[in-house]
Parts: structure tokens; sequence; C-alpha cells
């Protein structure tokens, strides 16, 4: 059976929201990572949406379609928390299952955190939840990499420097970027230093792979597709993110070291760094993720989950979400 993808523009208290749609039956919210968009979950809409789920994937505010505030502050972890319950109630639901993928994952957490009343159960892929903890994030991240290179995180904190590197060719940096981080065209780790490090001086795409090539799961056209909103919207509102990292710590204080106890799931790659540095967060599931379901490590997988190993990744989602399903 064939369900038609439906684009539409939703009013949430913060602006507009776009979304795609597919689909009818409880909801499930898809919330991608840095730097994608909806289009990063175009495999798993139609599969949910024929067990009987209505898919909604969101282009987070500073992406696509949606709307890109000018100020640093609005890009907050709580500002993301809201519009993800705005859309929602734009969608006519009171409850949906939330599942997210890198940054996506952190907001799917913190939405579910903040707003278990509207969000049952979470979904995270690649990035662990992490409880906010005693650390200001930035001052966390300037530890990592010495004096001769700076965390990716730290370089993306001033205004206008990633954009100076990205923008005058987002293509070509966006092709560099997922082969860097996809299991099947990273570099070595034995002979090529990490790419979330940033030499000195230098630039973050001086660590990209040098000739492979696309990773096979993504096409020109997809890449052609990613392109084209960054080169309409630009990076900024993307990379604002990043910049409220310490905004979102001062904000979550009430929640330091809150468990989330909706039903959930993870998943990861073993090829991703994100599951060795918060190798920790993983251990530590059975007290901050009491409601946990399932977790899964995929061998011989990168950061992009679900569209590295698109099959393993949608039987996992769909068996979890016939578990957690609202009873009717």
């Amino acid at each position: 059976m064939s369900h038609p993808v439906q684009h539409r523009l939703v009013d949430v208290p913060g602006g507009r929201i776009h979304l795609v749609e597919q689909g009818e039956g409880p909801l499930v919210l898809l919330v991608h990572g840095f730097p994608e968009s909806w289009y990063s979950w175009r495999h798993q809409m139609p599969v949910l949406a024929e067990a009987g789920f209505r898919a909604v994937a969101i282009d987070v505010r500073g992406y696509g379609r949606s709307s890109k505030p000018r100020e640093v502050a609005a890009y907050r972890m709580l500002a993301h928390v809201a519009d993800n319950v705005g859309v929602v109630r734009a969608l006519g639901e009171q409850t949906a299952t939330i599942v997210g993928h890198d940054w996506g994952s952190s907001i799917a957490a913190n939405s579910a955190l903040l707003r278990p009343d509207v969000f049952t159960a979470v979904g995270l892929l690649s990035v662990p939840y992490t409880p906010r903890n005693d650390f200001r994030p930035t001052d966390a991240f300037a530890r990592i990499g010495g004096g001769e290179e700076e965390f990716y995180v730290s370089y993306f904190q001033e205004e206008g420097r990633a954009e100076a590197e990205i923008e005058p060719d987002v293509r070509g940096w966006l092709a560099g970027f997922y082969a860097g981080l996809s299991a099947e065209t990273m570099p070595s780790p034995d002979t090529t230093p990490s790419l979330h490090l940033v030499p000195r001086g230098g630039r973050m795409s001086d660590r990209f792979p040098q000739g492979p090539g696309l990773p096979s799961w993504l096409t020109e056209a997809d890449l052609d597709v990613y392109a084209a909103e960054f080169e309409r919207t630009g990076l900024t509102g993307a990379l604002n993110r990043y910049r409220n990292v310490d905004r979102d710590w001062e904000d979550l204080a009430p929640w330091d070291g809150a468990p989330i106890s909706q039903p959930s799931l993870f998943i990861g790659g073993d090829q991703d760094a994100t599951t060795t540095w918060l190798a920790d967060a993983i251990k530590a599931f059975p007290e901050t993720l009491p409601g946990l379901v399932s977790s899964h490590i995929l061998e011989g997988c990168g950061h992009w989950v679900q569209q590295e190993r698109a099959y393993e990744v949608n039987r996992l989602l769909v068996e979890w979400l016939r578990m957690v399903r609202p009873s009717a």
C-alpha cells in the first residue's frame, strides 16, 4: 500500500516548522541532526507508515524551510523542545513518540525529559542520553585537543568562523563531512587525526578524507538535496545550536542528573566516535534511562546510522514502536 507524502508548514510559538508527513496512526516525530534535514529520515518514513504509524519528520528551526531567528539565543534547547510540543499540537495530537539522531537525539531526549506528558517514548540514535552535570560545556570542550588542536564544538562557537569555511563550497564540505564520519569512507584513526579536532589556525576540512568519493548510502542526488538547502539558507542557524551549549547548561539546572523514565531505545554505530567518547553514558543507561527497552551497537556502522544501515534501523525501530504503541 502506498502512503502519500505531504509537506506542510505549521505554526508554533517560536515561528513556523516545515515538516514532512507520511502514514496514519500513532504519531512518531523524527528529529534530524547536524548538518542534515528532514531528508535524513527518507528511508524510515515509508516503512513506519506501512507499519501503521504517522511518521512526521521536521526541519529543525534554522534548517530548510523552518523559521530562522536572527538571535543566537533563539536556538537554545528550551526553544527546540517548545517547537516539538508545538508541532504535536499543530498536528492535532496530544502525545507522540519522539526519535532523534545526532543533535536531534539530544533534542528528543530533552523533549522527553521536560515534557513527559507529551512525549511518551523516546528513541535515540548515535548520541546517548547524558544528563546535565556540574561541568560547564565550553570549559570541558576547551580541555580537549591540547595546544595544537581544538575540539570541533569549540571551533563552532565563534559566529562566522565555521561559516567562512563551509559556505564558499557547501556541497564539497558536506560531502567531506558525511564521508569522514561514515564507516566505509572514514580515514583510519591509525594514520589520520580525528576530524573532530581542528588544527589551530586551520579548518575542519583539513581532516576530511581525500579521494574515497561518497559512501554508498549517499548518492549524488542525495547530496544535491542537502547542499541545495544549505546553499539557500546558509549554515548559521544550524551552527547556532552549538553556540547555546552553555545556555542549555544554565537552563537545564533544575533537571541536573535527572533520568528519563519513559520507554526508550538506543541505536549507535561501533565506528562512531560518539559511542567511544560517551561509552560511560551508555554504561549508565540502567540509571539514566530506567525505561530502556533495548540498546544496539551496529557493527561496522559509522555516525549516520539510519542512512548507513537503513534496513536494520527500520527493523529495530518498528519492533520497538510496536512494543511502546499507545493502547487504543
